[in-house]
C-alpha cells in the first residue's frame, strides 16, 4: 500500500501506526525546514499549492492521498485537487469536497446552512459602516467570514466598539454573544456514514476573549441539562446534511439558561481538539483517515471501539517533567502526550476515572 501524505506538521501523529498497517508513506511539504520529514519513507519539497502533489500521486502511482493540513487558507485547493485525481485518476483522497468547503470555509454561509436546516444558531445579521443604528443588544460578537482560533473576533459592549471594528473591516457578522459552555464534537465521515464522536468541554464562553489555547478543556462534557447523546445526535445531522468526509469538527454553544445547543460553525480539517478526543474515547481521528485511505474503515466497528475515559488538557508553556514514551503522540503506552510548539506547549491527560485524573494531574504537579 502506497499512500501519498500532504502537510509534515501533524505527520508525527500518525507515523508509527503506517509502519504497523505495512504502508510505504510519500510525503510532500513546502518548507524545507518543516518538521517530520525524515519519518517518512519517502518526501518531496514542493511549490506552495496542488499541482506538484498531483504529479508526484499519479507518477509514484499512490493507491490513496490522505491531506494532513491543520488550517483553513488551503482547503478549497485541497478539494478542487480531490475532484480532479479521483475523478482522472481514480486516486482516492480522503478529503471533504468543494461543495463542504464552501460552506465551512465562510461563516456567514455556515450560519445559512444551519438556518436552512432548522439547526439552533446565534441570531446574526451581517453589518458594514453603511447600515449602523444603535439598535443592537449588547454585549454582542462580530467576526470576519473566514479565520480561526479566534482570530478577528470581538466582543462588543457598545456602538463605539463596533464604529473600531468597522474602521478595520468593511464588514462584519454580527452575532449575539451566547453565555455558556463551549463544546466540540468531531464526526469521521466515509461513504455518507457518519460517527460522531465524545463531545468535550472547551471552557466557559467569556467576555474577554480568552484564547482558545489557553483555556483547561475537559472530556467528556458534562451537563444535568442536555445528554452528551443529544448533542452528538445535532452534530451527525449537520455532517450528513453537508455531506461532509474525512473528519469534521463542529463546535458549539450550551446555554444553560435557556437549555438550547447552539451550533456555531464547522471545521473541514484535523483540529486542536483531537487529542482530547482521542485521550476521552479511544479514536484518534488521524488514525482512522489511514484506515480509509487503506481501505479497512468501518463506521459500525469505529462506533464499537468507543470507549469512556476522563480527559484533560492544560496549557503548560513548556513541559519540564518525563516525556511520554514512543510513540509520543499516543495513549497507547501513555496516560499523557504533550504536543503544540515551544513555549505553547498543551498537556493532554486521560484516566479510568475523575479520581484517577486528578491524581495523575497532581503527580505531575499540574495543579491550576
Amino acid at each position: 500500500m502506497r499512500v501519498l501524505f500532504i502537510g509534515s506538521r501533524l505527520f508525527d501523529d500518525v507515523y508509527y501506526y503506517l509502519k504497523e498497517k505495512n504502508v510505504y508513506s510519500i510525503l510532500t511539504e513546502s518548507n524545507k525546514d518543516a518538521p517530520h520529514l525524515d519519518l517518512a519513507n519517502e518526501y518531496h519539497i514542493v511549490s506552495r499549492g496542488m499541482d506538484e502533489p498531483y504529479n508526484i500521486a499519479v507518477s509514484e502511482n499512490v493507491d490513496a492521498v490522505v491531506p494532513l493540513i491543520g488550517i483553513d487558507p488551503p482547503l478549497m485547493d485541497v478539494a478542487i485537487f480531490k475532484e480532479k485525481l479521483e475523478s482522472e485518476h481514480n486516486i482516492p483522497v480522503i478529503a471533504s469536497a468543494t461543495s463542504v468547503i464552501d460552506i465551512t470555509s465562510d461563516k456567514a454561509k455556515t450560519k445559512s446552512f444551519f438556518n436552512k436546516h432548522s439547526i439552533e444558531t446565534p441570531i446574526y445579521k451581517i453589518i458594514t459602516k453603511n447600515n449602523l443604528d444603535d439598535s443592537f443588544t449588547y454585549p454582542l460578537v462580530l467576526k470576519q467570514g473566514e479565520g480561526q482560533g479566534g482570530k478577528d473576533i470581538k466582543i462588543c459592549h457598545d456602538l463605539d466598539d463596533i464604529k473600531q471594528y468597522l474602521d478595520e473591516f468593511d464588514k462584519a457578522i454580527c452575532e449575539e454573544f451566547i453565555e455558556g459552555s463551549e463544546v466540540s464534537v468531531e464526526v469521521i465521515g466515509f461513504n455518507g456514514e457518519y460517527v460522531p464522536l465524545t463531545p468535550i468541554y472547551k471552557g466557559e464562553t467569556t467576555l474577554d476573549g480568552v484564547h482558545p489555547l489557553n483555556k483547561i478543556k475537559y472530556g467528556p462534557f458534562e451537563s444535568e441539562l442536555i445528554t452528551n447523546d443529544e448533542i452528538k445526535e445535532i452534530a451527525f445531522k449537520i455532517a450528513k446534511n453537508l455531506s461532509a468526509e474525512a473528519i469534521c469538527e463542529i463546535d458549539f454553544i450550551f446555554s444553560p439558561k435557556n437549555s438550547k445547543l447552539y451550533a456555531i460553525e464547522v471545521n473541514s480539517r484535523p483540529n486542536g481538539t483531537r487529542y482530547l478526543t482521542t485521550a476521552t474515547c479511544g479514536i484518534s481521528t488521524l488514525l482512522k483517515l489511514v484506515d480509509m485511505a487503506c481501505g479497512d474503515f468501518s463506521t459500525s466497528k469505529t462506533a464499537n471501539e468507543i470507549k469512556n475515559y476522563y480527559s484533560c488538557e492544560i496549557p503548560i508553556g513548556n513541559f519540564n517533567g518525563t516525556r511520554p514514551n514512543e510513540p509520543i503522540k499516543s495513549f497507547k503506552n501513555n496516560t499523557y502526550v504533550v504536543h503544540g510548539p515551544e513555549g505553547y506547549e498543551r498537556i493532554t491527560l486521560r484516566a479510568n476515572s475523575k479520581k484517577d485524573l486528578n491524581n495523575l494531574i497532581s503527580s505531575l504537579k499540574l495543579n491550576k
